[in-house]
């Protein structure tokens, strides 16, 4: 099943822990013994210093950035764009406005025990429980904690074979001169109450339920129990962070430790409707082994065709963990946290990272933890539409790169800000909810308002060359550069990056399909395929690559970590192997190129790496990446890092999604199944797989060759299956042979909702 990560010592650090969460309340559990530490996150806790920082007028820049960029003095064009348009952070060690996501604090239970053995720690993924199990003078020790889903509360069991538990429970949370802590302890409870100077307020509330023994206040942040045959530490926390009253919020009711059977049972059933909906099964031999140990043999170049099944099922644990209750979407390390400035504040980037998060969620019928991330837009767009027009004049929205929570649509990092493709490239989550549901109130009242949204600041914001090319300026592949345009630049600006104009063919497209499926705006409809017709082509450059910018530059960095001029390859369609071969060549060649020069060298980078290797069709070397992943980018618990060990979770979220590419694609609502089969699994079986145009699907395989396929239709539709041909026959499952049609090597069949098609050979 390869659903387990287990060790067989503590974590000794935090990078470490287990994570649990249910998308509002999140924790890291060490299992730590003597004295357990359990790190506590709530989404909505950022420091709050700039929730209400606002956007500057700088739309009088625009026409001179133009003019230089258009005269080819890039140079000068990005110095006065970055200072324009990309906010003052960053430079001359002027801090972002960017607010930090936090830790909450700490839970520690101390249970006073000799020298312990059969030490063992694990994260059942089928259960989402971390239990930590050793025995100690004769007696068995568990813990066992959860993010429970009805409850909404974090639950920490602790039991010791029916024997008597003697244990102190604290809180605590590392010091910060601008949080002021108060402590409150009093019966069953302890208040930790924080308060972030110029900040959000919240407050954190820890709750002790025994059967048997007895409590004792021993100060105002501790309780012991002692003679406790059983023990439930309740946690709950509130924020001012969405207006809410934090002690309110972090109200926790009575509970009885025999309820703990049924808590976990409940549990478990609510987690289950997510995380089985969607299963792989390989015949794979669960490892005897530790996960640690695993990972270790891999490193030395052992194979385990088992550990990039357990990564995949991790990484769907993850994705509900972070976003499942949530109102925020998962940040740069989901909803987990241990520090109080952490690295790029634990924020939202929205030049990859965020919207990578969520590249598994539809088809891996985790569709439900998309409504956070359609929160989060939803939340920008009046202040969005207020920086379109501060910063450059347009109608729409503005989006920034890099965020948190506040939907405050403000540039903030010198140069890397000066960009304006956020607001599309989030639009294609939208259209993709759409697409794999075929949701058509979704697509009216939600998505098809924001796309229009996005296609007005393209319609004011895009303009005509001499030759009729709309054009992009000022423009950039995010975060790369090409020389000429000045050493201290950390970004180049220029004219028409291949990105942006993916990016606005990807938006104007699903704007024109929208329209026509809600047969609305035919005029707007007209003006978008209109703009589509003049965009500038994708070139392609001396080496077969696609271009990156406008004209072929000499790069500074050929292993750059962003691939962005390949968003049309994955996660767009522009770029198609049967209507833009060429493209689909040079998009290859520019992968090549990137590795080639040691590219792929952050866990996300080398995620989109292997995404696009199986959109390729390169099976093996979709594997060998994904592998990569593992033993170059993670720690011994399996969560992604970024250089030197920096956890983030894009890493490991857009993992889970090359494995689904490399299972099934269904571009232009056309199944695919085994596009990129690695040959380390030539055996296997998918069930509950959502494709695009609607459709579920169950099918197996056997010597690397689709043997049947189960597939479900939400609406009445044509099914259209690729290489199929001239190898299977379609029937209902009560066995009645259904019409097909050829289409080269396609094969079609008219799918009616209700009806289960076997297809088979």
């Amino acid at each position: 099943m390869n659903s387990k990560l287990w060790y067989r010592k503590p974590a000794s650090d935090w990078l470490e822990g287990l994570p649990i969460g249910n998308g509002r309340l999140a924790a890291m559990v060490l299992g730590q013994y003597p004295r357990e530490r359990i790190a506590l996150n709530h989404e909505w806790l950022w420091s709050g210093k700039y929730r209400n920082r606002d956007v500057e007028e700088k739309s009088q820049f625009l026409p001179e950035v133009r003019k230089l960029l258009l005269a080819g003095d890039y140079k000068k064009g990005t110095e006065l764009a970055n200072n324009a348009f990309g906010g003052s952070g960053g430079k001359s060690g002027i801090p972002t406005r960017v607010d930090d996501y936090q830790t909450a604090g700490d839970l520690w239970i101390e249970t006073p025990l000799p020298p312990t053995h059969d030490y063992h720690r694990e994260l059942d993924l089928e259960t989402a429980a971390a239990t930590t199990i050793f025995q100690a003078t004769r007696r068995k020790y568990s813990r066992t904690s959860i993010a429970h889903l009805e409850e909404d509360l974090l639950l920490t069991h602790l039991s010791a074979d029916g024997e008597k538990i003697t244990a102190s429970i604290s809180l605590s949370r590392v010091f910060s001169e601008d949080c002021k802590l108060t402590f409150e302890t009093s019966g069953n409870t302890i208040l930790m109450r924080g308060n972030i100077e110029n900040g959000i307020d919240f407050c954190v509330r820890s709750r002790i339920f025994t059967s048997g023994g007895k409590l004792e206040v021993s100060s105002d942040r501790e309780i012991i129990v002692s003679g406790a045959t059983e023990i439930i530490v309740a946690v709950n926390i509130g924020t001012s962070g969405n207006g809410n009253d934090p002690e309110a919020e972090s109200a926790v009711r009575d509970i009885d430790p025999k309820e703990w059977p049924e808590l976990l049972k409940q549990n478990i059933a609510s987690y289950g409707k997510h995380y089985r909906g969607m299963s792989l099964e390989l015949p794979i031999e669960d490892s005897p082994l530790p996960t640690d140990e695993r990972v270790g043999r891999v490193k030395k170049g052992e194979h385990d065709d088992g550990l990039p099944l357990l990564f995949f099922n991790y990484a769907r644990y993850l994705l509900f963990a972070s976003s499942a209750l949530g109102e925020l979407p998962a940040n740069l390390q989901g909803k987990w946290c241990e520090n109080l400035n952490p690295p790029w504040q634990c924020d939202y980037h929205h030049d990859i990272n965020l919207q990578m998060n969520y590249w598994l969620a539809e088809p891996a019928g985790m569709q439900t933890a998309c409504e956070a991330l359609f929160q989060h837009i939803e939340r920008f767009v009046p202040h969005a539409k207020e920086a379109a027009k501060k910063l450059y004049g347009c109608d729409g929205v503005w989006f920034p790169l890099q965020t948190d929570p506040w939907g405050r649509a403000t540039p903030e990092s010198w140069g890397w800000a000066a960009w304006n493709g956020a607001a599309p490239w989030l639009a294609q989550h939208f259209w993709w909810h759409y697409q794999f549901s075929l949701d058509r109130e979704f697509l009216k009242k939600r998505a098809y308002p924001f796309f229009k949204e996005c296609a007005a600041y393209l319609e004011s914001f895009l303009f005509e060359d001499e030759n009729g090319t709309l054009q992009f300026a000022p423009s950039q592949s995010p975060e790369n550069r090409f020389r000429g345009s000045g050493d201290n630049h950390p970004v180049t600006i220029c004219v028409s990056a291949s990105m942006d104009v993916e990016l606005a063919w990807d938006l104007l497209n699903h704007a024109v399909a929208s329209s026509e499926i809600l047969e609305t705006d035919s005029d707007k409809r007209e003006t978008w395929k209109q703009m589509l017709a003049k965009l500038p082509p994708l070139q392609v450059g001396s080496k077969g690559q696609i271009l990156e910018w406008n004209q072929e530059f000499e790069e500074v960095e050929p292993g750059h970590r962003h691939i962005s001029h390949l968003f049309g390859l994955y996660p767009g369609d522009q770029i198609d192997p049967e209507l833009t071969p060429d493209l689909f060549e040079a998009a290859k060649k520019s992968l090549e190129l990137r590795l080639e020069n040691f590219g792929g060298h952050t866990g996300w980078s080398r995620a989109w790496t292997a995404c696009c290797f199986a959109r390729l069709g390169k099976g093996d070397e979709a594997f060998e990446h994904l592998e990569h992943l593992i033993t170059d980018f993670a720690s011994i618990t399996m969560l992604d890092l970024h250089p030197p060990r920096i956890f983030q979770i894009d890493g490991n979220l857009g993992g889970g999604a090359a494995v689904i590419e490399m299972l099934l694609q269904s571009y232009r609502e056309e199944l695919h199944f085994l596009p990129a089969l690695p040959a380390s699994w030539p055996e296997g079986k998918v069930t509950g797989v959502r494709a695009r145009g609607g459709f579920t699907v169950d099918f197996s395989w056997e010597k690397g060759v689709l043997t049947e396929a189960k597939i479900k239709s939400a609406t009445a539709r044509p099914c259209t299956i690729v290489d199929a041909a001239d190898k299977f026959s379609v029937i209902t499952q009560d066995g009645k042979d259904v019409e097909t049609r050829k289409d080269g090597h396609k094969l079609i069949f008219d799918a009616v909702p209700g009806i289960e098609y076997l297809l088979a050979r």
